[in-house]
């Protein structure tokens, strides 16, 4: 396999980093094949982009999976699933004509202050979309209202080891109280285990980042540390 290095940029996450990213170089019709091997060894999707944090001077990002059938909700979980028991959702693989203005609106009022601000549907659509991928969607709705997104892969690597990858979630600020990114990854475990596959990939842990700490709330999980998968049944200390 063919891979490149970005040049270094400043990190996201931790801005006083340099951030550089290993990327995935070759094109061919086996891309989805390669994707579901890849995310087993720390990679994730973006678009067309399949890639890993390759940083020389920080390991901070470490990629982070639920296995679905040892998961079990924690207290505060149970009392967001509780509370939010009259939303419905549903598993697509088409976008909703809906879907830009809702992220628009979440990226305005949620995240104006990060990288994606301000939001544009060129942006929008170039995060979404996949040639060599199906890119799925989890709506969750009240009643007839859309009031949240999660932007999904399923990835089925093998019988074994499918799973779901959790790329992207937005939603309605007005229903902030509802705890929707949680709510949301929790159905997407739902989702996995309907589908009978093994993981929900969370995306990076970012140590010392606390935008990133969500990860470490659903356990057990997995972490992608010295290249291989490592369990934790408790939030590291």
């Amino acid at each position: 396999m063919k891979f490149g290095i970005t040049q270094s940029f400043t990190c996201s996450y931790l801005p006083d980093e340099q951030e550089q990213l290993l990327v995935y170089a070759e094109s061919s019709d086996f891309q989805a094949w390669r994707y579901s091997q890849l995310i087993q060894a720390g990679f994730r999707r973006s678009g067309e982009q399949i890639y890993r944090p390759h940083c020389p001077n920080c390991n901070a990002c470490q990629s982070v999976r639920i296995p679905v059938d040892d998961f079990r909700p924690s207290r505060s979980q149970k009392r967001i699933l509780n509370a939010n028991s009259a939303f419905s959702v549903r598993l697509v693989d088409e976008p909703n004509a809906l879907y830009y203005s809702l992220y628009e609106r979440y990226i305005s009022e949620r995240h104006a202050d990060g990288s994606m601000y301000p939001p544009s549907k060129t942006q929008f659509d170039s995060f979404v979309r996949c040639e060599w991928m199906t890119t799925h969607f989890l709506e969750a709705y009240d009643g007839d209202k859309l009031i949240a997104v999660a932007v999904t892969d399923i990835v089925d690597a093998n019988e074994s080891q499918g799973a779901l990858s959790a790329l992207y979630t937005f939603f309605d600020p007005d229903y902030a109280s509802a705890s929707l990114g949680t709510w949301m990854i929790l159905m997407q475990i739902q989702q996995a285990k309907t589908l009978g596959h093994r993981f929900v990939y969370l995306g990076y842990y970012v140590q010392g980042c606390q935008k990133m700490s969500y990860k470490h709330k659903f356990l057990p999980f997995e972490q992608f540390s010295d290249n291989e998968w490592r369990l934790f049944t408790k939030k590291p200390t």
